[in-house]
């Protein structure tokens, strides 16, 4: 018998600057959309087309959970069909569902299967194993799921079964903003007696509002409450195109606002307004940014569709407050990237939420930079952690950690191309789960 061997380490990405960025991009699409369009696609009456559909495996990840739940759906490319099944059609998986390091996905399909009569056990990856669940599990229970889960001190954590079937409506106040909570709400709401309403104290993304109302869903919006019906059959809208992903975006729209003679173009973007706080944040640092709002058949999109062109600017420090981090809680890392590059003072009031990402965002973040150089420090105070940065210093090369980290990877790579010096980071590999095309495109526009 022969011995087990261990997988192989990754090895180092080396990361040299002294190139400047220019030329056009069109980004996978939106993976926040992506999952939901996923999701409703299969509990739709019709058949779904999915275009401009995201591969990498946080989207995969739901491709194959509902795969395992009885839904046929085919791939190829970036074209997905989808056979829906719809909202008491799912079948009972007959061996755990693997939710892979998505927190999306996991989030969201426990609300779809809260609703489902049946029990279900799904596991977690490495690091979705260490993500705290019991902000969904809670309004669910009250909804009348059984769900156990590995409890650890307050918080609960995959794996996770749950006994589905028999949910009722609620009133749900939501605690923290969080638009995977509120989607895997009003998913199981899809099935509820009676209606239920989520109430917000600060908007969070509205990817499930807008695509339960192409799909049919009896949902009203009124300033931040949503009520959903469920009287309404949902039956699929044929054909979906999914915008680029503006969380992708953000790390070229900072590469080019930080590196002189840089202009880049990217196409067919997702401007939903719950997710343009990147655009508003980096406009006040002074960043050139130009917006082109496409229309119509123009967009072929359910949600706000545009082009975006970035030139190099002298950039600015800024203050973020609380209420903005919602629209922001992914591009974080590489704003923190562009406040080193900003001229003043930046400051990040209540960013505790990149706590309990894939990986420590602050510390990874913070760590990072450091090695580089930058000045950059945490004060915790009685409402949050806010992050300081003074900016306008010169970053060197240094030996940099991904922390298993996709966001964290990709930021620090746009930091060691704007750096002096070149920089090693420990890890590439683990930008698949959100972007594993970054380096192509990246190199389709880095031109020494």
């Amino acid at each position: 018998m022969s011995p087990i061997r261990k997988p192989a380490p990754p090895k180092p990405f080396l990361i040299r600057n002294k190139f400047v960025p220019r030329g056009k991009l069109i980004l996978p699409g939106d993976k926040s959309i992506a999952h939901r369009a996923l999701i409703l696609s299969a509990l739709s009456k019709g058949k779904t087309i999915l275009k401009n559909f995201p591969i990498h495996a946080d989207s995969l990840a739901t491709l194959n959970a509902l795969t395992a739940l009885g839904v046929s759906i085919r791939r190829k490319g970036s074209r997905v069909l989808v056979h829906g099944r719809g909202r008491q059609g799912l079948k009972k998986s007959r061996k755990p569902i693997f939710m892979g390091n998505s927190g999306t996905t996991l989030r969201l399909l426990l609300g779809v299967l809260a609703a489902e009569d049946f029990k279900t056990k799904v596991t977690a990856g490495k690091y979705l194993s260490v993500r705290p669940m019991a902000r969904v599990n809670v309004p669910l229970r009250l909804m009348g799921a059984g769900i156990s889960a590995k409890i650890k001190g307050r918080e609960e954590y995959a794996p996770i079964v749950i006994n589905g079937g028999g949910l009722k409506g609620i009133v749900y106040r939501m605690p923290v903003a969080s638009a995977q909570v509120k989607s895997a709400i009003l998913l199981a709401g899809l099935s509820a007696k009676g209606k239920t309403r989520v109430i917000e104290r600060l908007s969070s993304r509205d990817h499930t509002e807008r695509m339960l109302k192409i799909f049919g869903a009896n949902i009203v919006i009124k300033n931040n409450s949503i009520t959903l019906d469920p009287d309404k059959v949902l039956v699929s809208p044929g054909r979906i195109y999914i915008p680029g992903d503006i969380s992708s975006a953000a790390f070229f729209m900072v590469l080019a606002s930080i590196i002189p003679g840089s202009k880049i173009i990217l196409e067919r973007l997702s401007l939903n307004p719950t997710r343009t706080g990147i655009i508003k944040v980096l406009k006040r640092m002074k960043a050139k940014i130009k917006i082109e709002t496409l229309r119509g058949r123009q967009s072929g999109s359910f949600e706000p569709v545009g082009n975006l062109t970035i030139k190099s600017s002298k950039l600015k420090g800024t203050f973020i407050t609380p209420d903005e981090i919602p629209s922001l809680v992914d591009e974080l890392p590489i704003i923190m990237v562009a406040a080193c590059f900003a001229e003043g003072r930046t400051v990040i009031r209540g960013a505790g939420e990149l706590r309990i990402k894939e990986t420590d965002r602050i510390n990874s973040m913070v760590r990072n930079l450091k090695c580089m150089g930058a000045d950059i420090r945490v004060r915790k105070t009685a409402s949050g952690e806010n992050i300081i940065i003074k900016g306008g210093r010169h970053l060197h090369g240094a030996s940099l950690k991904s922390f298993g980290d996709h966001r964290t990877a990709m930021s620090m790579v746009v930091a060691a191309l704007a750096a002096e010096g070149s920089c090693r980071l420990d890890d590439i590999n683990c930008v698949s789960k959100s972007f594993p095309g970054f380096l192509a495109a990246l190199g389709s526009l880095l031109k020494g």
